[in-house]
């Protein structure tokens, strides 16, 4: 516009608030929720830099057994433990693995842990809650195929009634576990061992009897989707607290070896425990192992490959996170109820506390772009550069923290082949890590509406049974029926068939996902079915 010899160029309504608001984030208060996000940033870099070292010095020891003449390095620290005098003296250990539906990756898990090598008295119980379970038939051929090779059998536990089904089918193999069982090894159907994987944690069991429980961690194989990567992102922050080397306050239920007189004897209140309402595995017996100081380790070899289905979408991703934010809801003592309302509050506010500064960024960038390319003075706009000196900080953080997340990820791979030196090379050629940052932001910013849902809720349907729960326990649990024209119903990471009917997968969008379970909230029973 034209005004006598000067010129000057007029806001518009869009750009005017734009500014605003990119003036707002620049705040003091502003200004320390992006700086809070850089510092997230950076200890998740420092994290994964600790654990990575951790799993790095395994590989070097290994290497270095190799060099000295171990050819068997990869399963045994002496090559003399294979020696017939030392392999008879080893100890029975008993592997029991809860069994819900079939997957595309199950059959293989199977035939990894079934083939371990090794060398003293082994059993394997696969338990399932019924014969109509689709595991069912596929365990019998597995086993038929190795009938004259491995002393297994498949139990039918029935259904659950004062805990959750996992929960119910483990005790169920405890029972029947053979009376010479000196460890106990519970696995989920989707740990690929390797070969060493039995050995290495029952010598740390010989060797360190103070050992409460040991276990180990997944390393996510994404499929492609963004619900794969969704579910990596969600497992990496938890992988530092596994990477320590030994001594752990965190325990993964898909791999866990306990003392069998553990159970024989009800140590530690671990059977009434679990059987008389327990819902989660793993969170209850860690609260058991902090009430009585007993001691949780993760030795570095047991990080185990974990191919996600191929089809995983966000719809399924949404259904994982919310049994995954259910488990804080449960609780065996009034001090672990604190701790878990620690832990939920203080995720909910990192989750969005991570999200808001990539937010606050975008404004400032947009802000900026508005500025450039319309040609606005400072005087005009009140924009202010220290935005813009938050994003460039905020960059470099990311970059930081994808780089080590890259490196914890390449070190774990390179460590899983060196473990399985028979089975297919992993590789890190197939990590999309433009979708690995849009699942950092995608996960963050759900979790916290899933955790709400989860506190007002009090109920929750895994694997089509619901949970109610009580002062932190389950008090109700309801089966549900699938109606006949339905299609097949699939859960859990590995797209498993829950209830035998062949079919493809229904198409499940993660809105559509996500609008079920808002109506869920007040209607539970309706959607059951």
């Amino acid at each position: 516009m034209d005004g006598g010899g000067g010129t000057f160029t007029s806001i518009d309504a869009f750009d005017s608030f734009l500014f605003s608001l990119s003036n707002a984030f620049s705040t003091p208060l502003a200004l320390f929720i992006q700086i809070q996000g850089c510092l997230i940033c950076l200890i998740l870099a420092f994290g994964w830099a600790c654990a990575a070292y951790v799993r790095n010095r395994e590989i070097k020891r290994i290497k270095g057994r190799a060099r000295a003449g171990n050819s068997f390095a990869f399963i045994c620290n002496d090559i003399s433990e294979l020696e017939h005098s030392n392999q008879v003296n080893l100890p029975r250990v008993t592997v029991i693995m809860p069994l819900k539906g079939f997957g595309e990756h199950n059959l293989h898990n199977w035939r990894t842990q079934v083939t371990s090598l090794y060398g003293g008295p082994l059993e394997f119980l696969f338990v399932v809650e019924s014969t109509e379970d689709p595991a069912y038939n596929a365990v019998l051929r597995l086993l038929s195929d190795y009938r004259d090779d491995v002393d297994a059998r498949i139990l039918v536990a029935g259904l659950a009634t004062t805990c959750s089904q996992k929960i119910h089918n483990q005790l169920v193999g405890v029972e029947k576990m053979h009376k010479d069982s000196k460890y106990v090894l519970f696995l989920d159907d989707d740990v690929r061992l390797h070969p060493g994987t039995i050995g290495a944690l029952t010598a740390e069991m010989e060797k360190n009897p103070d050992i409460f429980i040991q276990t180990g961690y997944p390393l996510d194989l994404p499929s492609g989707s963004l619900g794969s990567y969704c579910i990596y992102e969600y497992h990496m922050p938890c992988s530092m607290g596994f990477a320590t080397g030994g001594k752990t306050f965190f325990l993964w239920g898909g791999c866990m070896m306990m003392h069998a007189d553990d159970f024989r004897y009800d140590s530690y209140g671990v059977v009434s425990g679990l059987r008389d309402g327990g819902y989660s595995d793993d969170m209850t017996l860690a609260a058991i192992a902090g009430a009585h100081k007993r001691l949780i380790t993760s030795p570095p070899v047991a990080i185990f490959p974990h191919p996600l289905a191929s089809d995983l979408n966000l719809g399924r991703y949404w259904n994982y996170l919310r049994k995954q934010t259910f488990v804080l809801e449960s609780y065996t003592s009034h001090v672990n109820k604190m701790m878990n309302r620690a832990l939920f509050t203080s995720h909910c506010y990192l989750s969005w506390g991570f999200v808001a500064p990539y937010f606050m960024s975008m404004i400032h960038v947009a802000a900026a772009l508005r500025f450039y390319v319309k040609g606005y003075s400072l005087e005009e706009t009140g924009f202010s550069t220290v935005g813009m000196l938050m994003v460039c900080s905020l960059a470099v953080c990311t970059v930081i923290e994808l780089f080590s997340m890259w490196n914890l990820t390449r070190v774990e791979v390179h460590l899983c082949n060196i473990l399985s030196p028979e089975a297919p090379q992993l590789s890190l050629a197939s990590y999309n890590w433009g979708l690995v940052f849009i699942a950092i932001l995608v996960d963050n910013f759900l979790y916290t509406i899933s955790a709400i849902r989860s506190h007002f809720s009090q109920s929750i349907n895994w694997s089509g049974i619901r949970y109610y729960l009580k002062d932190g326990k389950i008090h109700k649990i309801e089966k549900s029926i699938p109606k006949v024209d339905t299609g097949p119903i699939y859960t859990d990471l590995g797209g498993k068939h829950l209830y035998g009917k062949k079919g493809m997968a229904p198409k499940v969008s993660f809105l559509g996902s996500l609008a079920k379970s808002l109506a869920q909230w007040r209607q539970p029973k309706k959607f059951d079915s």
